[in-house]
């Protein structure tokens, strides 16, 4: 209570009484504007820069005038299309600059080595795809696309069936670390030999599973990815006895993929490569977008398969898959022989000669017979067996037979 409730006396001991409340103001209408003025204003109004008088005028109008109510609703779906609506997804780029922050503040013990970067970056940014899934999206339907030698081939499965394959897969790399094998019940493998290609050890996987995967295979995948890195990490790519020396070499202990190696180094690139190229599978299985790798860690990827090439082309040489018009000319190794200049276009581009003849010989700028140009994602589907050799080259100069060799063998490093 205030004294304002209560009479009041004067000096003389007589009462006076508070004098009584103004009444209430009654609440003010809309400015009386005249037809054509409010027309004028639908514009403003649609894009909320009327004056509040302004708004209450229109409005009251609108309730009244069918043709203004029209125009107005047309006006605001106009301004709806001029304005994207801001995504409620946090920007993929994020985690590093957050963890980049952090490090330069405290630089880590044990630093993630740069080759093991992007298997770290893609297997996280897969986990948060992940993340928010429901039963259904981990259900949704999958294929899987590969070549295999001429031909392309593909293999239906889930989204939780691809995890699953990840997880057999990366396995390779966990044993060579030392790690366990998670397949090893399954595939009969003893420590430190793992048992099968990558194709057969999906199989495999998939055959020993009672029911088909689910959302429980998430857990044990992103283990395995934080094992892989951590115990990357600590042995600096050697052997967990290895010497001072091997461990500063970093990321050159053998991985086996069963019909072929590679150093520890370019395996985890070959891993954050799948991991990316299963990720977008997966992510058009839910029609949910998703960007490419960081401009650094796809040139690593790109970097990869162009040395893989020559290899590949040599392989696909002995087993007669090349085309008629390939005839190798006898070059000694370490020495200049025919070469394609393949050139990448985008952030994660660059040039490459690669050698025609043998894998030993050595890419020239002399002895160039032919120029291929591709964009450096467009490269990449073709790598992973997204995109056919004969759609994939954006400009093509030189010898065909030899661009026609480089594609497929390009087309050729994909597998399940």
């Amino acid at each position: 209570m205030t004294e304002d409730h209560f009479d009041r006396y004067d000096g003389d001991g007589g009462v006076r009484h508070a004098p009584p409340s103004p009444p209430p103001s009654p609440p003010s209408s809309p400015p009386r504007l005249e037809h054509p003025v409010l027309k004028a204003l639908l514009g403003a109004w649609a894009l909320a820069a009327c004056s509040a008088e302004e708004t209450a005028a229109v409005e009251e109008h609108l309730g009244d005038c069918g043709a203004c109510a029209d125009e107005a609703r047309r006006l605001r779906e106009a301004v709806g299309l001029l304005q994207r609506p801001d995504s409620l997804d946090l920007d993929p780029a994020l985690r590093t600059r957050v963890l980049e922050s952090c490090l330069e503040r405290r630089p880590p013990r044990i630093p993630v080595p740069d080759w093991a970067m992007s298997y770290d970056a893609e297997t996280a940014r897969l986990d948060a795809l992940l993340q928010d899934f429901g039963d259904a999206e981990w259900h949704a339907p999958v294929r899987l696309r590969w070549f295999r030698g001429r031909d392309a081939t593909s293999r239906r499965t889930t989204v939780a069936g691809v995890i699953a394959h990840l997880i057999a897969v990366d396995g390779l790399v966990a044993i060579a670390l030392g790690l366990d094998d998670p397949l090893g019940p399954v595939t009969g493998a003893t420590a430190g030999k793992p048992v099968g290609s990558p194709a057969e050890r999906t199989e495999a996987f998939w055959a020993a599973s009672h029911f088909p995967p689910t959302r429980s295979v998430r857990g044990p995948w992103r283990e395995q990815t934080h094992a892989v890195v951590r115990t990357a990490s600590f042995t600096g790519g050697g052997a967990s006895r290895a010497s001072r020396a091997e461990r500063a070499g970093g990321g050159t202990m053998p991985v086996s993929y069963g019909d072929f190696e590679l150093p520890l180094r370019d395996a985890l690139v070959d891993r954050a490569f799948e991991c990316w190229v299963h990720a977008v599978d997966i992510a058009q299985a839910v029609d949910y977008p998703y960007d490419p790798p960081a401009p650094r860690h796809l040139r690593g990827m790109v970097d990869l398969a162009a040395r893989m090439l020559p290899s590949v082309l040599a392989e696909r040489r002995r087993a007669g898959l090349t085309g008629p018009g390939d005839r190798p000319h006898l070059v000694t190794a370490g020495r200049p022989g025919r070469s394609l200049r393949l050139e990448i276009e985008g952030r994660g581009g660059g040039e490459w000669l690669i050698p025609l003849d043998s894998p030993a010989a050595v890419g020239s700028a002399d002895h160039e017979v032919a120029h291929v140009a591709l964009d450096d994602v467009e490269f990449c589907r073709l790598a992973a067996g997204h995109v056919s050799p004969e759609e994939a080259a954006a400009g093509q100069v030189g010898d065909r037979a030899a661009i026609s060799d480089v594609l497929s063998a390009a087309a050729s490093l994909s597998r399940m």
